[in-house]
């Protein structure tokens, strides 16, 4: 008798705790996102359910319109990875920073060990939870001040994108959103794989630097000189040795004015940002080919396996060994939890 085929794993379950006030945008994005990816058979990958803190019913939101949820608090209990959209009504918590009752007892179902991630100003009831208390995190520039003054235990960072802390993520406002669920699918099951997701969704694999970009120059001014040439210029040639005297002059500008004008609208400096290039480029060939690590590290502008290994321990604390082994098959990847 031939053993049994085992079950192929569940899907990871996503569940969106969606709050009255809840903004459309933000409300759509897991499903958007989680949605897409699949395993090597073409399983999905998650599961995304939408949770009320009430009976199911119609939950307001930030348009001249409802949506009705059709699963109460008690699906917080099933989820591998709980999500808090924004929403505009925290009614008490903008005043006190204090949990509503209802959902004080809603979040109280949240088994162990989930993950917890929020979008903009979802960040203010993870904060008001006390699950982000000594943590790093961010939410919204425009709530920044508001954030520190209800939760001065929080480290909070107001120019990043997103703050991946394990178990616990967050977002800054509306757009960085999707980032982050990118950043989720990425971490989950490899570049490929969230590559993909991006492509069908029109969205860039990862987007440069933070939220303090949009803060300061929300629209640049007209026929403003830009890096955005060097930048394309850099990205054909990672395997090469790159200067930054290099890059300045593909704009015909000085080192100092293109340094400052590229953190201006990168976020990072012209290193940095290198760096960055090289190991999402490192990422993809370990997933993708057979190459040896050396001839990779080559490729991806490290030089040396050494180089290498360290600068991916650095970014995402493993080897380019673990990393592949991690990231190769798909249809390896586990599912829940």
């Amino acid at each position: 008798m031939e053993p049994a085929t085992p079950a192929p794993p569940a899907p990871h379950r996503v569940v969106v705790l969606a709050l009255d006030g809840v903004l459309t945008f933000e409300l759509g994005i897991p499903q958007r996102i989680f949605a897409l990816p699949r395993d090597a058979s073409g399983r999905p990958l998650y599961e995304v359910v939408t949770c009320s803190v009430r009976e199911p019913g119609p939950v307001r939101t930030d348009a001249d319109y409802a949506v009705l949820v059709e699963h109460g608090p008690e699906a917080l209990a099933t989820a591998d990875t709980v999500l808090i959209p924004a929403t505009h009504e925290l009614g008490p918590l903008l005043e006190e920073g204090v949990l509503a009752p209802e959902l004080a007892a809603a979040l109280a179902l949240v088994r162990p060990g989930a993950r917890l991630v929020s979008i903009c100003t979802g960040a203010f009831v993870l904060a008001a939870a006390g699950l982000l208390d000594g943590r790093p995190a961010t939410t919204h520039w425009g709530y920044t001040a508001l954030f520190r003054r209800l939760f001065p235990a929080v480290r909070l960072d107001p120019d990043v994108l997103f703050v991946d802390d394990g178990v616990v993520l967050t977002s800054a406002g509306v757009a960085a959103g999707l980032d982050l669920c990118l950043h989720l699918v990425r971490r989950d099951h490899g570049a490929a794989v969230a590559n993909d997701v991006a492509r069908r969704t029109v969205l860039p694999p990862h987007r440069d630097g933070g939220q303090a970009q949009y803060v300061r120059s929300p629209v640049p001014e007209p026929r403003a000189s830009t890096t955005a040439a060097a930048r394309r210029w850099a990205l054909s040639r990672l395997h090469e040795t790159i200067g930054l005297r290099e890059l300045a002059a593909r704009e015909s500008m000085s080192v100092r004015t293109f340094t400052r004008r590229f953190r201006d609208e990168v976020g990072l400096s012209p290193g940095q940002w290198l760096v960055q290039q090289r190991v999402e480029r490192a990422h993809a060939l370990l997933e993708t080919s057979d190459l040896p690590v050396d001839r990779i590290a080559r490729d991806s502008g490290f030089g040396t396996a050494q180089s290498l290994r360290q600068h991916l321990q650095a970014a995402i604390g493993v080897t380019p060994t673990a990393y592949r082994r991690t990231f190769r098959a798909v249809g390896d990847v586990p599912g829940r939890g």
